[in-house]
């Protein structure tokens, strides 16, 4: 590779990462043009930490001919995982600190790093393997630096000429890919802690105090029956394992029916369905309603059988207008709804311990659903705590409650 090569394929790297171009893109095109160049390389990996609530990194990889791919990977810091990263050689790298380790591929090096056996049975004849570490005011969560591992299937492997360029060029790439690690951790973080269409508002620049929508959007407010004498009674090591088991089946149910997780309020969860169409978004909170009722009773099984405490959902539902946008001071925003409409769905899902109902909906969601849901009966008409008038409420049919399994 001549100058005129290497500054193109800089350039070329550049260029992408500026365009947010995809891992996988970057990685291939960049080893298909360095091979285009006479750099020997048959295989290209990365490994990137994402600063993810369930995985730990990503593993981006090319083999010459085929395609990229991207496998995400869980935590290695504890169990099989942790030893295989121990025995790695990327983790002798990462530890020593050098920045790179170079290994040809001999029964010795398989001895030394075993899985290295694989790399050899594909025909490859040399290893090298690249550290980009990040300065500390760069460092992201564990995003503290790229590692990168390369080979060549060329019978006298790698010259030191072909080391010396990979070391040169492989920082262009790592600059690259950090970028889209960043703005992949900022899009993560943002829908983890604000939800999903929150998340992509606060991302598209709605950030100024005090900006907000009218939108029309079913209320879903939900919590805990007798959260407050479990806490009591159970050890405190069992709270957060509880609230996390409860938390992941209401809000998978509510996320796959399109819904939109705003708060977590201790054993308190705020969502809505937006809607643009009242009887569909009516329609996707009941669905949503008896997918956690089903995970919930699931749940409880499993918790049962372990001897730990069990619970089940209080349910509100809602619909009416709200304001959805910034809300806070200059230095602490929260993107949340607010209205009238956002007390009044808390205060219906507290007026289920009143009634010994596991759900209740307004009369305004019930005309809404009208007939286009299961079936819904009245149970009265109930004052509620800072709502002008008196309020007709609903839950579902018995019958449907039962096929819901409430637990």
């Amino acid at each position: 590779m001549n100058d005129s090569q290497f500054s193109a394929l800089a350039a070329w790297i550049t260029e992408v990462g500026l365009a947010g171009r995809s891992q996988t893109e970057l990685l291939a095109g960049f080893c298909e043009r360095a091979t285009a160049a006479g750099l020997p390389l048959a295989f290209g990996l990365l490994l990137v930490d994402t600063l993810h609530p369930r995985h730990e990194g990503r593993a981006v990889s090319w083999y010459r001919g085929e395609l990229a791919t991207i496998v995400e990977y869980g935590r290695t810091t504890t169990g099989e995982a942790a030893e295989n990263w121990r025995r790695s050689i990327l983790h002798r790298l990462f530890t020593t600190g050098e920045p790179f380790i170079r290994r040809r591929l001999t029964p010795e090096a398989e001895a030394e790093f075993p899985a290295l056996r694989a790399t050899r049975e594909r025909g490859m004849t040399d290893y090298v393997g690249i550290l980009n570490r990040f300065a500390a005011a760069g460092v992201i969560g564990e995003l503290d630096c790229i590692l990168s591992a390369w080979t060549t299937d060329r019978p006298a492997g790698f010259t030191d000429d072909d080391i010396v360029l990979l070391c040169r060029l492989v920082p262009f790439l790592a600059i690259a890919v950090k970028c889209t690690a960043l703005a992949e951790i900022a899009e993560t973080l943002v829908s983890t802690y604000l939800g999903r269409d929150a998340g992509r508002m606060v991302l598209g620049g709605r950030i100024e105090r005090g900006v907000a929508d009218r939108i029309d959007a079913v209320l879903w407010f939900s919590d805990l029956h007798d959260y407050t004498g479990i806490t009591e009674a159970a050890a405190p090591e069992q709270i957060i394992p509880l609230l996390n088991d409860y938390a992941e089946a209401i809000i998978a149910a509510v996320e796959a029916e399109g819904g939109d997780v705003l708060k977590l309020i201790g054993d308190g969860i705020l969502a809505i369905f937006r809607a643009e169409d009242r009887v569909g978004a009516c329609r996707h909170a009941i669905a949503a309603t008896i997918a956690a009722q089903d995970g919930i009773a699931a749940l409880n099984r499993r918790r049962a059988a372990d001897g730990a405490p069990t619970t089940h959902m209080y349910l509100g539902l809602h619909v009416g207008e709200v304001f959805f946008g910034n809300v806070g001071s200059e230095s602490r925003l929260d993107f949340t709804v607010v209205g009238p409409a956002v007390n009044e769905v808390s205060r219906i899902a507290a007026m289920c311990r009143a009634v010994d109902q596991p759900m209740l909906v307004s009369a305004a969601f019930a005309g809404a659903l009208g007939q286009a849901g299961p079936a819904l009966v009245s149970v009265g008409r109930y004052a509620l705590r800072g709502v002008s008038a008196p309020r007709e409420l609903f839950t579902l049919d018995p019958e449907q409650a039962a096929s819901g399994g409430s637990g």
